[in-house]
């Protein structure tokens, strides 16, 4: 699928009026986000950004690439919030990163009053992105380990 940047859709908005939108949505559909997508997008952006590989993010998460690939294009949905939580850390995203990948696929931010959360904030802010080292810091402090799904 032919992409256009978002910076080039954000240049022609930029000058559009009010009664052009029809116009815009309708020469540019091709390119806009449905909700089911934008997750995907996200992550591919964040990720390209980083240049790490979408596969790399799934074997670092500890889930196979065929059913990581399932959830991050949603073609399956996860009630899981701790598999995002693994895949964003995997893909060493920031704070606002993680938050806003949650938030796109449907589940909370981190909740700085949540204790779990907690854990995972200052693990992201301190650039510790190996799971097993998240997990010792959730055990010392009594807590759930992340899931395995």
């Amino acid at each position: 699928m032919e992409k256009k940047p978002t910076d080039e859709l954000n240049d022609l908005l930029e000058n559009i009026k009010p009664d052009q939108l029809d116009g815009y949505f309708r020469d540019n559909e091709k390119y806009m986000a449905d909700d089911k997508k934008a997750f995907y997008y996200y992550m591919k952006d964040v990720l390209d950004e980083k240049n790490i590989k979408l596969k790399d993010v799934y074997s670092f998460a500890g889930v196979t690439e065929s059913y990581g690939s399932k959830i991050v294009t949603m073609e399956k949905h996860t009630k899981n919030r701790d598999l995002i939580v693994r895949l964003c850390i995997a893909g060493h995203f920031t704070w606002d990163e993680t938050n806003r990948a949650l938030k796109l696929y449907g589940f909370n931010e981190l909740y700085a009053k949540d204790s779990r959360d907690a854990v995972f904030i200052v693990a992201i802010n301190n650039r510790i992105f190996d799971l097993y080292d998240i997990d010792e810091m959730l055990l010392e402090h009594g807590l759930l380990q992340l899931t395995r799904e």
